[in-house]
């Protein structure tokens, strides 16, 4: 029997409608925000959008998206990556994307009539509140408390680091501790608060190294600094029921690294574009750049690691269209995406030269954008801690470590 890496008939046609939509439209409406408002040019490429069907790609078709499954959703989302506008303009943005999955699965009724119908319609957005100071990369280490109040309320206290997005939101989703005496990862739960809320107060936009245009707060770019103090939230917001706060919040955090890694091999891809479109242009003592043997190593180093990239997302594509367990995978991925873009990124500065370190090209500001992929999501090392271990309880248990290194596909 043939191995078969054909892509569905349905798939490669929504993959290749998606690309036509970012390169025709959302690639020059970037142009546009130079003379035009932010809000005007997202809303027609919205208003397009919809029109044409590209809207809330993995959204189940009876909640007004596309449907897509694991793998269609990936294809879509190697093409929107192209553009800071193409996920925008379908509503499928990080961090909402991942929160309205969460509100999807777990949301009652009443939630995803209150706050799940306007993320659907692209007429709010919501933010994730769960990484503090104290605890880093450990969510278990999280500080901030809530205490019921009678039988209706949560008042929470406490304080809340990096919320992407915050300053753009309308709601916002905070875990918090509810039960310090229960097992470590059912002490927490996550509460949905509407926003602006005294009880939420932002204190800053945090300063990162990454460049910044000016509408980069206004896309969501920005990681606010939050003290929550006396915030009563009624016991309906609860998402999912107490206790359970942990547990969804690593399922929304699983498909926001492979999300990540998604836009991560697109931007690569038009890095490289650009690169090669560069180096087959230019010529140096008489001979284009192209025609060198260094460049082409170069370039063959980058076209490497997308391709190794495409194939580990259609193989978790492929795993979690059967329903099986990513985990290990999701946390390789992650890890060698990040670090994937960084590398091709920095080699287009390198082949475009002192025009690469300008800010005349896109280039430059990406390079400052995606050193947080290395930090996003858990840091490189907490996911090659947890691949390391699970590689020695595979050999522990089989005598092998193949099951841990992508064995189980033979």
């Amino acid at each position: 029997m043939a191995i078969d890496f054909e892509i569905p008939a349905d798939a490669k046609a929504v993959r290749e409608r998606v690309r036509r939509w970012v390169h025709e439209e959302c690639i020059p409406a970037e142009k546009e925000l130079l003379n035009r408002p932010y809000k005007e040019v997202l809303d027609e490429l919205r208003k397009k959008a919809r029109a044409q069907g590209l809207w809330c790609p993995f959204v189940p078709k009876e909640h007004g998206g596309m449907g897509l499954g694991p793998l269609a959703n990936a294809l879509v989302q190697m093409e929107l990556g192209e553009s800071y506008l193409g996920a925008l303009s379908l509503n499928t943005q990080g961090p909402d994307d991942a929160t309205i999955m969460t509100l999807l699965e777990h949301g009652t009724d009443y939630q995803k009539e209150k706050f799940l119908k306007p993320l659907l319609n692209g007429e709010k957005r919501i933010c994730y509140s769960m990484t503090e100071k104290a605890a880093g990369a450990d969510a278990t280490g999280m500080q901030t408390r809530a205490e019921k109040k009678g039988n209706s309320t949560y008042v929470l206290n406490g304080e809340k680091w990096f919320s992407s997005a915050a300053s753009v939101a309308d709601i916002a989703l905070v875990m918090a501790k509810t039960n310090p005496d229960a097992p470590r990862h059912q002490q927490f739960s996550t509460f949905i608060v509407e926003l602006p809320n005294p009880g939420y107060n932002i204190l800053r936009d945090i300063k990162t190294m990454a460049i910044e245009g000016p509408y980069s707060h206004i896309l969501g770019g920005g990681h606010s600094e939050v003290q929550i103090k006396d915030l009563e939230v009624p016991a309906e917001n609860i998402l999912g029921g107490e206790g359970n706060g942990f547990n969804m919040g690593q399922h929304r955090l699983a498909y926001g690294r492979l999300r990540h890694g998604m836009h991560n091999i697109a931007m690569a891809q038009r890095a490289l574009d650009l690169a090669t479109k560069h180096v087959t242009s230019r010529s140096t003592f008489g001979e284009k750049l192209s025609k060198r043997q260094g460049v082409q190593w170069m370039l063959a180093d980058c076209a490497t690691q997308i391709y190794i990239s495409r194939l580990m997302l259609l193989h978790i594509a492929y795993k979690a269209e059967k329903g099986m367990d990513l985990r290990q995978e999701n946390s390789i991925a992650k890890v060698y995406l990040a670090n994937m873009v960084h590398k091709v990124v920095d080699t287009a500065i390198q082949l475009h030269g002192a025009l690469g370190y300008s800010q005349d090209t896109p280039l430059a500001a990406w390079y400052t954008h995606i050193r947080s992929q290395r930090l996003v999501d858990g840091p490189d090392e907490v996911h090659r801690w947890t691949v390391g271990r699970n590689v020695v309880k595979a050999f522990e248990k089989f005598g092998t470590t193949a099951s841990a290194a992508g064995g189980d596909l033979l």
